[in-house]
């Protein structure tokens, strides 16, 4: 093994120096001949005898205080498969300003136990896999790969430009069992799409701490704003966003009047099986909610049944059908004639549940109209879209036990951050 070691050194030592100084090159230091022991290749570095180390504090160069006896070792991007350690000796710096204070190195930051290059390179592949899946093939741990996209996304974050957004979309997702919920709110341009911002919780106080941190100045520049019909986002935006053209998202219009429809689906199922009828409601609850050109076969031939049927679900469904008609029109004019004749047949009839819906639209009519004065300029869609990769992301993972974790994997995937500046790129 040693003959070995030594064959590695001689042989190879030459090339392995010229490809770290092809890929991570730095001015003020050099790479000895490396070794292999254990299998894991070590590589010394030590500084150039005219250079100065330079104070973590300040950052200017200083004169040298001490040298540590013994080396910090920093886990490199690996080669052939061979895990890389650079092993370097830190030394103190003696700073007239801040005192003596440890040097900065240039190919890590602060104590952390890995170089900025395999920092990006585990960032990169956690993009590609899951965070599991990218420690395991690289020899690391979850913990590695967690820093590394922390310091990835961190560095993102403060570099990332903010200038010029005209629409955002606002809505709330679940991350943890128990009604547990994140307000996330994305940038739905047509021409950029991404994750702006996380909170944790979906109350008043969430969205109000969004619009603190976006501040006055681009919250009034807010062209459209897209949300739910839930009371605190409808406040808060009027108030911290009264110039904007604020939508309601058509997705969460639709999935309300599918609630209601098997709402009275449900009721009527157990009025007919109290009064001794045949369960011919029961399992149809998704036959009543899709859309008719997505139905299967088998689910058609039920559905022509059913209609045959004077029952309160049959005339909830054709009122929802009905009201699908409002999507095909251009004019906001001509869009709210339909809705107020749609909500005027719908409070006619005895079924509560569809009377309560129209009630929530009439009170919500402007918003929906708006609907029609944004078309063109924004997609509504384009939210539900990023919570479809959101819940991706979290699916990859098998969920993250801590806000902390959520948030960095969630901005890492979507949030279409500026990537740190590198010497190489290795993947």
């Amino acid at each position: 093994m040693r003959l070995f070691n030594d064959l590695i050194s001689r042989r190879y030592g030459m090339q392995l120096k010229t490809i770290l100084n092809h890929v991570e090159k730095h001015s003020s230091f050099v790479y000895g001949e490396a070794r292999l022991k254990s299998g894991v290749l070590i590589v010394p570095v030590r500084p150039r005898s005219n250079g100065r180390p330079e104070c973590s504090g300040c950052g200017r160069r200083c004169g040298t205080h001490d040298t540590a006896r013994r080396p910090r070792l920093f886990q490199f991007v690996p080669l052939w498969g061979i895990p890389v350690l650079f092993e370097y000796a830190m030394r103190r710096a003696n700073c007239p300003r801040c005192g003596v204070k440890v040097e900065r190195v240039p190919w890590a930051e602060g104590k952390s136990p890995f170089t900025t290059s395999f920092a990006y390179f585990l960032a990169g592949w956690a993009k590609r896999l899951s965070w599991k899946e990218t420690a395991e093939a690289f020899q690391t741990s979850w913990e590695s790969v967690f820093r590394a996209v922390q310091m990835v996304v961190a560095w993102g974050l403060a570099h990332r430009d903010l200038r010029g957004i005209r629409a955002i979309g606002v809505d709330e997702v679940m991350w943890h069992r128990g009604h547990k919920y994140l307000t996330v709110v994305y940038e739905i341009a047509n021409d950029r799409r991404r994750l702006l911002w996380i909170g944790k919780e979906r109350t008043e106080e969430t969205i109000r701490s969004f619009f603190d941190w976006f501040g006055k100045r681009r919250s009034n520049r807010l062209k459209f704003i897209c949300s739910d019909m839930w009371q605190p986002y409808l406040k808060l935006i009027a108030e911290k966003a009264s110039r904007a053209v604020h939508v309601l998202d058509r997705f969460h219009i639709v999935a309300n009047l599918n609630k209601a429809i098997d709402l009275v689906r449900a009721k009527e199922v157990k009025r007919l099986k109290a009064d001794g009828y045949e369960p011919i409601l029961k399992r149809k609850r998704w036959i009543l909610v899709k859309r008719p050109e997505n139905l299967t076969k088998k689910q058609a031939s039920s559905l022509r049944e059913l209609l045959q049927f004077n029952l309160r679900s049959v005339k909830a469904y054709l009122l929802k059908e009905e009201f699908q008609r409002l999507w095909t029109y251009v004019s906001p004019t001509w869009a709210g004639k339909f809705l107020d004749q749609w909500c005027r047949s719908v409070m006619r009839t005895r079924i509560e549940p569809m009377k309560k819906f129209a009630r929530s639209i009439r009170n919500h009519r402007e918003l929906i109209l708006n609907w029609f004065r944004a078309r063109g300029e924004v997609s509504t869609g384009v939210v539900e879209g990023m919570n479809n990769k959101l819940k991706l992301t979290l699916r990859k993972a098998y969920g993250f036990r801590t806000f902390e974790a959520t948030e960095v994997a969630l901005y890492h995937a979507l949030g279409h951050l500026p990537e740190p500046p590198t010497p190489h790129r290795f993947c």
